[in-house]
């Protein structure tokens, strides 16, 4: 299907968005776009967490701001209305005598949703709302999960062999490898991209991970093991204090440093307790890496947003069974470099 002129400048506005992954977080990746007469005349993004939104970035780049009169804003998402780190967008707006403003989707932040476009017709400008809302939507999927769920977007992901196994069984030594040198780095750019990375009990013990960006570009993680019963009294990565760690238990402990401990209700179901505390501290996006009894939890509990498997052509016959997916919500496999990875995608997504 032909693309009309406001799909084209709002399908710019979502690839301008893009650059600002990974710097936003918990505030969602914005871009914009000015046009007079059929010309595009001033671009801009969300760079950074309590920076300049993508509007005011745009309407700074524009070099005569006598064109703004008579001009079209095309941004990803609706125009904020309320004082948060910046001022709100819709009275530089309304200020800037800007005409026509479209918006790829509504914001679902509370303290927006629809009064950012209301301002703006109250004052007399003519909105246009919902140009390609699905794709604007999906380029905010972790914010919309954050601001109407109230927990992360949870993402899950191992490797496992070709007949379904994730390990050998092992009270210690080192685990067999079924990821690979081409697989590495996609796996850390997902850690760049989230804004905590998980392991359990476990998975700390025997793997002694330090859960952080070594092979891409980006910050740390922030991490989170669930430790249920105090087990991890050696020497572990978790606790290098090179990263801010989270760990939740039943029991009472004093912070130390970089760890922080946070004691659940042990008679009450753990994840959920786990995901609400995540959410008020404004934990967006949520890695999960454990084994295979922490990320079948997740999924038992439907706690899970999307999940990917990295699917190994090594036959272990044996060993530590890989989490149980409905196959009904496999989206897409991808083979590369001999690893096929199986992307699942939940309801919400």
């Amino acid at each position: 299907m032909k693309m009309n002129e406001d799909e084209i400048y709002i399908r710019r506005c979502i690839q301008l968005a893009k650059n600002g992954q990974n710097n936003v977080s918990p505030n969602p990746m914005v871009g914009a776009v000015i046009v007079c007469d059929g010309k595009i005349i001033g671009e801009g993004y969300h760079m950074e967490y309590g920076g300049p939104h993508a509007e005011v970035n745009a309407i700074r780049s524009v070099k005569d701001e006598s064109l703004l009169k008579r001009s079209t804003l095309y941004v990803s998402l609706e125009p904020c209305s309320h004082n948060g780190k910046t001022p709100p967008c819709t009275d530089l707006i309304i200020g800037k005598q800007i005409p026509r403003i479209v918006a790829g989707c509504q914001d679902p932040f509370i303290k927006v949703a629809g009064r950012g476009i209301q301002k703006l017709r109250d004052a007399g400008r003519e909105v246009v709302a919902g140009v390609l809302e699905e794709e604007c939507r999906r380029l905010i999927r972790h914010f919309i999960i954050a601001n109407t769920l109230h927990r992360p977007y949870i993402i899950l992901k191992w490797a496992e062999s070709a007949d379904g196994f994730m390990d050998v069984n092992r009270t210690e030594g080192v685990a067999v490898r079924l990821s690979t040198d081409h697989t590495i780095m996609p796996a850390h750019k997902k850690r760049a991209e989230a804004d905590a990375i998980m392991v359990g009990t476990n998975t700390a013990i025997l793997d002694n991970p330090s859960l952080n960006v070594r092979h891409w570009y980006g910050k740390n993680p922030l991490r989170i093991v669930l430790d249920k019963h105090l087990a991890l009294s050696r020497p572990l990565h978790l606790f290098d204090g090179s990263v801010p760690t989270l760990v939740y238990t039943t029991k009472r402990c004093q912070k130390a440093g970089q760890v922080e401990y946070i004691t659940l209700d042990g008679e009450k179901p753990l994840l959920p307790q786990i995901m609400a505390d995540l959410g008020r501290r404004r934990v967006q996006t949520l890695l999960v890496e454990g084994g295979s009894q922490l990320l079948q939890s997740f999924i038992d509990d439907g706690l899970w947003d999307e999940i990917f498997v990295e699917k190994s052509e090594i036959v272990l016959s044996s060993g530590v069974k890989a989490p149980e997916i409905n196959p009904e919500n496999l989206c897409s496999i991808q083979k590369n470099f001999g690893i096929y990875t199986l992307h699942y995608a939940g309801k919400n997504t």
